[in-house]
């Protein structure tokens, strides 16, 4: 019996060192989760089953753990255009072996706490929009074999600590910013095909330490120098294109590209004694001696100002760290708490202007001309001295909420809206950022006729629009999407396109407008769960609808409802008749029935136009996605088959006769 119950005995054991083993440890579910909670944007819902209350992560996309789960060993979410910011708690999963995120979209910085990661052998960041220096503690990730930046927007020098990798087999940091020599060292009698022979040189830094370095790619940087001898093996039109390296086999960027990239050496400057001075000074110094006063006064002048000039480089450089750099608490569990840095690029927003609150307070009329409002922003009107009418967007949100992220967030927006240039698109014309008092505000050009929803949904008499006017405008905002979708790289969506996105200037132009594009981040920072966009207390946009994706096809859904109310004059969702679009699906293929769409209040509409608008609207509202045609193609069908000249319409339409005589 002995045997038999030693066996059971050890039988127990095992199984209850399996059970106490299948925990993951604290600090690596609270790293994932640190993770999750940075990421803003999940347009394909790949972390919805990271669920914060289980315990084990191990069963969470993405996510492998040991074979007796009790370690994550790897993260692996490649290509699910999640958008957010690095956790540095990642650093945190103590036994990674492999941080793959590539094809994101991804902002800020590369986290210096990754390079605590002893055990990382793939780290995969490649085709995201990182920013900033590649962290020199990356050069601690002594296992990795394989690394990938590449296709971000990089910059600084390339650390020589990447040297230390002596089992690195493949590293492409191509299609970046990056300046400064390739880090080598070595020398340079060394034969290149010999490259293996350079791990065994102690004295020897830089890139020529990785002897296992099979893969490398620098191409498309602002690279300066010559090729390392010991990279020589590497193919060098595609390993090293693109740069501003030297070598007339190279195919290289123009002079002009690389006048800024080659940074002024230090061995090129004269080094200059201090205390050493010419002959030729010392012996005037000698022959001109000054009075005793004179001497003194000018000591004390020369103290004053030098107390000055020093007081003053202390400010610049105390107001200099606090702009490159912010420090935020990241927000963490129980009693741990920590500061991050958050890289800001001062190149996002060199070519934008900025307006002090002041100048605006003055446009605005001390902030008492308010024209709209939502949960999230204020928005004023205002009039610049001897400039134009603006609009003002003000940013509700309390101090201690803004992080740094949300810092680095509201500068690319800025950025990105400010590339924007159309006809039909609302034009920035800058932004305030000041922290006495907190504000963060976006000037926009003035559309002096309001929204297009305040003009769809009047009920006032003279206020209605004709069919030609709003074929016009439907045209107008197919155009402006065209433009966001097709012509700017990367594309630009409308965060919420409805009527209220709608601004009409003096001639009743359409101009889109982004106000919403805060919604998302300011809502995970603010907790603030009330509807945005709120078009009454009777018909209102629900919060079911908020959950649509910000993408392209997404904004053409939206596309379709907004031409669907523009001809019905029905706001998008009604609490008694339910949604706009379930309620027009019956008439809009049947051509008997196609007119009961149309506002009742037009005496005059062309059926011709009609047709096309229901074509339209029904391409645009089809559940599958992937049939939905492009903006450029829906565009083109209005342009090429609506007739939007007044003269057919002014033999019927009374009301487009009188819009005539007002615009005239």
């Amino acid at each position: 019996m002995k045997p038999c119950t030693l066996l059971l005995f050890l039988s127990f054991i095992s199984t209850l060192s399996f059970v106490v083993s299948d925990t993951v440890p604290s600090n690596e579910v609270w790293a994932l989760r640190s993770f999750k909670e940075a990421v803003y944007e999940d347009p394909y819902q790949v972390l919805s089953n990271w669920d914060t209350v289980e315990s084990d992560p191990c069963n969470w996309f993405g996510v492998l753990c040991t074979m007796v789960r009790d370690h994550v060993i790897k993260l692996n979410i490649s290509g699910s255009s999640l958008k957010g910011f690095l956790a540095p708690e990642l650093g945190q999963i103590t036994y990674l072996q492999a941080l793959i995120l590539h094809g994101n979209n991804f902002i800020g910085t590369i986290p210096r706490e990754l390079g605590v990661l002893e055990s990382l052998k793939v780290l995969d960041l490649g085709m995201n929009q990182l920013t900033g220096p590649i962290p020199p503690e990356i050069g601690n990730l002594t296992q990795a074999v394989k690394i990938n930046l590449q296709s971000n927007g990089l910059t600084g020098r390339l650390p020589p600590e990447l040297g230390n990798l002596r089992y690195l087999q493949e590293l492409r940091l191509d299609r970046n910013r990056l300046q400064g020599p390739i880090p080598a060292g070595g020398s340079s009698n060394f034969a290149s095909n010999m490259h293996g022979m350079y791990a065994s040189k102690e004295n020897v830094t830089g890139f020529c330490r990785s002897s296992q370095l099979k893969v490398a790619d620098f191409s498309f940087n602002f690279l300066v120098g010559r090729i390392p001898k010991c990279l020589e093996y590497l193919p060098s039109r595609l390993s090293f294109q693109g740069n501003c390296l030297q070598g007339q086999e190279l195919k290289q960027r123009s002079s002009i590209q690389c006048a800024g990239a080659s940074p002024a050496s230090a061995k090129s400057q004269p080094v200059v004694n201090p205390n050493h001075q010419p002959a030729e000074y010392v012996s005037k110094h000698h022959r001109a001696s000054k009075p005793v006063w004179l001497l003194a006064l000018e000591i004390v002048t020369g103290t004053m100002v030098g107390s000055l000039f020093l007081v003053a480089v202390l400010a610049a450089f105390q107001r200099c760290n606090k702009k490159s750099s912010i420090i935020i608490p990241w927000k963490k569990s129980g009693s741990q708490k920590d500061h991050t840095a958050v890289y800001i690029d001062p190149e996002f927003l060199k070519d934008v202007r900025r307006y002090s609150r002041q100048e605006l307070e003055v446009a605005c009329e001390d902030f008492s001309n308010i024209i709209g409002s939502s949960p999230d922003s204020v928005v004023y009107k205002g009039t610049m001295k001897g400039g134009p009418e603006i609009a003002v967007i003000s940013l509700c949100i309390k101090e201690e909420h803004w992080t740094g992220y949300l810092e680095l967030y509201f500068q690319r927006e800025v950025a990105d809206l400010a590339r924007l240039n159309h006809e039909n698109i609302g034009k920035l014309l800058g932004y305030c950022r000041e922290d006495t008092p907190f504000t963060r505000m976006l000037v926009f050009d003035y559309a002096s006729n309001g929204t297009l929803h305040d003009h769809l949904h009047c009920y006032e008499e003279g206020c209605q629009f004709s069919w030609t006017r709003r074929m016009k405008i439907a045209i107008g905002i197919a155009r402006g999407l065209k433009y966001l979708h097709t012509e700017v790289e990367p594309p630009f969506t409308i965060s919420e396109l409805n009527s209220s996105a709608v601004y009409l200037t003096e001639e009743f132009s359409p101009k889109l407008v982004d106000f919403e594009s805060w919604k998302t981040i300011l809502e995970r920072s603010e907790k603030n769960s009330g509807s945005i966009g709120s078009q009454g207390a009777i018909c209102v946009l629900p919060n079911s609808l908020e959950a649509r994706h910000l993408d392209t096809k997404g904004n053409i859904f939206a596309f379709g409802v907004l031409l669907l109310e523009i001809i019905s004059g029905r706001p998008p969702y009604c609490k008694d008749k339910g949604y706009l679009v379930d309620w027009a699906k019956d008439y809009l293929e049947m051509p008997d029935e196609m007119s009961c769409v149309v506002d009742p209040e037009m005496k005059f509409f062309r059926y011709e136009d009609l047709k096309v608008i229901c074509e339209v609207i029904t391409l645009c509202v089809n559940p599958d996605t992937t049939v939905r045609p492009s903006m450029r193609e829906l565009c083109s069908m209005l342009e090429s088959r609506i007739d939007t000249s007044v003269s057919v319409e002014l033999k019927s339409s009374s009301l487009a006769w009188a819009e005539l005589a007002l615009l005239s």
